[in-house]
């Protein structure tokens, strides 16, 4: 176990202005990062290399990020980390009557820095509460080599979204062992599209479509979640986030559904932990997202032959299909000093076979995460910990996939990733 340290009341400005730099860094990074769809696979350094195990085993301050009640559980933290994303990004066309078939290489940009920050204190012995500011996700590609050219796509062609959460938390323990906890979720999303105005022809706003700069959308939502201490060696949790309803992406109303709107899906689970022995604790969690209940990412590409045109109510998006991702972990204690974990993330495919011609600007289709990472605790309580990831490229060879008006043939695309990151984590007590 980790011992703990006294921090003063200037201690405690120094930790809130940390957290006023930190979220300004954030703010300008790049938040972009697609495992589980495009949503991150974890949040928090030692959560992730357990695959994003946390709803029932909360590691550090980010596990609000998943489950708020976690706050309770954590007692008086402070956590501020780095990741460095690396994805491996790409389509191909093939049997398309307006060209030869060719591959193209989506990695215009290929590493994104997404700093993590999160803060947990009791204000009584029943009562914590927090702060966590993170990614939720994101997807980019840039293609030097326009995939939509042959279509008369003149540029470069890509897309880039970024979602930063700010979840400020409360947390209530209700009955021994039992705790209950709410987020509000505060998002800023900034998206781009460029190198896609061929297209723009089936779009009820022209204008609105392609090669707009950045714009800007603020979002709103909640997550609650339940954290229980079954036995002394079982723990079981439970969260569900609402939808995070965003304002309209304005200079991108011909492109979304419902003129622009791009809210964040709602998405549950529930999870266990079991400490095997005094030494070796197991994880598992199961997380339902689901993208299709956002027209702006759920609805088909079809859309457009029942004269639903880019930008209307029912206009296309993604084509994206829920998912359920399943997280396993472990996490074993060598001595007081180290700890060693791993982990496995797995998800049902988001992309279908026959709405891949759009999906090469966001190929979310990676299926395996296979993680691992070290925490070194220092005498004085301070936490140093890792994580690594690794994503085995996933191809979806497209079926049926771009429209006769098109030319016909398929798109395929594909993904893999890697990543690592490193967080200090600060245990204490005593700041007022």
């Amino acid at each position: 176990m980790s011992a703990s340290f006294p921090v003063t009341k200037a201690g405690l400005h120094g930790i809130i202005a940390v957290a006023v730099v930190l979220t300004g860094v954030v703010s300008v990074c790049q938040s972009v990062h697609a495992t589980d769809g495009y949503f991150a696979h974890g949040y928090g350094v030692q959560s992730e290399g357990m695959g994003g195990a946390a709803i029932a085993y909360p590691k550090d301050s980010l596990a609000l990020a998943t489950n708020p009640a976690a706050a309770i559980d954590l007692g008086d933290r402070l956590d501020v980390g780095i990741e460095l994303f690396r994805p491996d990004r790409g389509a191909s066309i093939t049997g398309n009557a307006f060209g030869v078939n060719q591959s193209y290489d989506g990695n215009g940009l290929e590493n994104f820095p997404i700093p993590q920050f999160g803060y947990v204190r009791h204000l009584t012995d029943d009562v914590s509460a927090g702060i966590a500011i993170y990614g939720n996700g994101g997807m980019n590609t840039h293609y030097g080599t326009n995939p939509y050219g042959r279509f008369g796509a003149r540029g470069d062609a890509g897309v880039n979204l970024e979602q930063l959460f700010i979840s400020p938390t409360i947390a209530y323990r209700f009955a021994p062992g039992n705790s209950i906890g709410i987020s509000l979720n505060i998002a800023d999303q900034l998206f781009k599209a460029y190198g896609i105005g061929a297209l723009s022809a089936f779009s009820t706003n022209s204008a609105a479509f392609s090669d707009r700069g950045t714009g800007q959308a603020l979002a709103w939502g909640a997550r609650i979640g339940y954290l229980g201490h079954i036995t002394p060696a079982l723990t079981a949790g439970a969260f569900w986030q609402s939808k995070t309803y965003s304002d309209q992406f304005s200079r991108y109303a011909g492109l979304f559904a419902d003129a622009g709107a791009f809210d964040v899906p709602s998405t549950y689970g529930v999870g266990l932990s079991y400490a095997a022995t005094d030494s070796l604790d197991l994880a598992f969690d199961v997380q339902r997202i689901e993208y299709s209940g956002v027209n702006s990412v759920g609805k088909p590409l079809s859309q457009l032959f029942y004269g639903n045109g880019f930008g209307s109510n029912a206009g296309p998006g993604f084509g994206w299909r829920d998912v359920t991702v399943f997280k396993l972990g472990v996490n074993y204690r060598i001595n007081p000093a180290w700890q060693v974990r791993a982990g496995w993330n797995y998800t049902t495919q988001a992309v279908p076979s026959d709405q891949t011609f759009l999906n090469i600007l966001a190929p979310g289709v990676v299926r395996h995460n296979l993680t691992a990472g070290a925490t070194w605790t220092l005498p004085e309580g301070i936490e140093i910990s890792g994580y690594t990831l690794y994503a085995p490229e996933t191809t979806i060879h497209g079926h049926g996939s771009i429209p006769a008006g098109f030319g016909g043939g398929e798109a395929s695309v594909h993904l893999s990733e890697f990543s690592v990151g490193v967080s200090v984590g600060w245990r204490f007590g005593g700041l007022l």
